[in-house]
């Protein structure tokens, strides 16, 4: 078989969470992954890879609630390559059509589970073809209609084209719902729920679901669409505060961004990611971040796919100091060695601002934490430190010599659509309602 990546750049697979005695030569994987693990230097597995990797390889479908960073996707990777490797494929398959089945709800998450799967692909020479929205349609549909072992990707772009018939889901054998939390958050979970009815049943294919959360939501899809799930728990460690430093500023929102720039030309940060709410947000943050003098990368919906993909790349390679991002756009990406994070918005989950912080001080380094108490957010503090159990140190935006900032840079955006005509040639008329997709994240 030829291997089609979609994928462009160097994969790379990042497990920062403690690993356990448990050896993945142990394990009665197929030797094409024992090499590929092997070529990636992994030796032992993480706790959600131990708990679930034995379960998944006996053929026990299961309910994993993990969170980034536990390794969780090389566990339902590993299982899914193989179940491929190892069981014929079905008498109805015809050599192109999907054989697993793995959806994300952002397209940065489908990616970076594309990139991890080429890694492990090494030796095993499957077809692996990511879909998401905002780039290559034509492409990415040409890619699968040309064959495909395991198809990832989100659920918009996804739908658009099995309703198209590019490729049907009789020949299924494995199906892996990562993030599925998100899925429920983002509005795709009917479109979940329109994949999980056509594909074989629960008996006939390896189920896997992974959340950070398994609320009673998220349970009721395992249960209503897999074969008995085995559930998985690893408990979110709660951040050791004691290797962060923490500090919470009360600023005006208009002294937002002086604050910001003012903090960052004192403490130089080599690598940190700015925290915000809301794709508005996130441009005005970018913008003024450009605009003074600071490089970064921004995850945004409006921005167009390529541009994005090169701006992560950037930040990723080390080349960008900064990230600007939204929970939902940051969640699944692997971003080693941050400094500092700052929450220039407050989170109103208050698991938001442990994840968030938790991007620095990983595997035993230090980190910086500074966060933005504002007029719009600051209502969200106190379910935070008493989720955290202790006050956040405060500082005060006059300790600061704040910043009269250059002008802001504009993002580049996707160019607006062309106006539909009318029957009867008029191009004035409204569009219908836009879905919520993946674009938009």
């Amino acid at each position: 078989m030829t291997f089609f990546p979609i994928i462009k750049g160097n994969a790379s697979i990042s497990m920062s969470a403690h690993l356990t005695k448990q050896a993945f030569s142990t394990l009665p994987l197929h030797e094409t992954l024992q090499g590929g693990l092997r070529s990636a230097g992994f030796e032992f597995c993480t706790p959600i890879q131990a708990q679930s990797l034995p379960l998944l390889l006996a053929g026990q479908d299961v309910a994993g609630q993990a969170q980034t960073g536990t390794g969780k996707t090389i566990a339902f990777l590993l299982a899914t390559f193989q179940r491929l490797l190892t069981t014929e494929p079905p008498k109805n398959w015809d050599g192109k059509q999907p054989r697993a089945f793995i959806l994300a709800p952002t397209r940065e998450l489908a990616n970076q589970i594309a990139k991890d799967a080429i890694l492990l692909n090494k030796d095993a020479n499957l077809r692996i073809v990511v879909a998401y929205g905002g780039k290559d349609y034509e492409k990415q549909k040409t890619a699968i209609t040309d064959g495909v072992d395991i198809l990832i990707g989100t659920p918009g772009r996804l739908l658009d084209y099995h309703k198209q018939h590019v490729f049907n889901l009789k020949s299924i054998q494995a199906v892996v719902m990562d993030e599925a939390d998100r899925m429920f958050d983002l509005g795709f979970i009917k479109d979940v729920r329109y994949f999980l009815r056509r594909v074989p049943a629960p008996s006939e294919r390896l189920g896997m679901l992974f959340s950070a959360t398994l609320s009673y939501k998220v349970t009721e899809l395992a249960y209503e669409h897999m074969n008995n799930p085995e559930k998985v728990e690893i408990t979110a460690a709660r951040v050791s505060t004691n290797r962060i430093e923490e500090t919470v500023y009360y600023p005006a929102n208009e002294e937002k961004i002086p604050l910001l720039l003012a903090i960052i030309k004192r403490l130089a940060p080599p690598r940190g990611i700015v925290f915000v709410n809301t794709k508005r947000a996130a441009d005005t943050v970018w913008g003024y971040l450009e605009g003074n003098g600071h490089k970064a990368a921004l995850l945004s919906g409006d921005v167009p796919q390529k541009k994005r993909e090169s701006l992560l790349k950037h930040f990723q390679d080390g080349e960008f100091p900064f990230l600007v991002a939204t929970d939902v756009a940051a969640r699944g990406l692997h971003i080693p060695e941050v400094s500092h994070v700052f929450n220039y918005d407050l989170p109103q989950d208050v698991e938001d601002y442990v994840h968030r912080i938790g991007r620095t001080a990983r595997a035993g380094a230090s980190g910086i934490a500074i966060t933005f108490a504002c007029e719009d957010y600051a209502f969200s503090l106190p379910d935070i430190e008493a989720y955290i159990k202790h006050k956040l140190p405060v500082a005060t935006a006059s300790d600061e010599i704040l910043e009269h900032p250059q002008p802001a840079k504009r993002p580049e955006k996707r160019p607006a659509p062309p106006a539909r005509k009318k029957p009867g040639g008029s191009s004035k008329g409204s569009y219908p309602p836009r879905r919520k997709s993946s674009n938009n994240v």
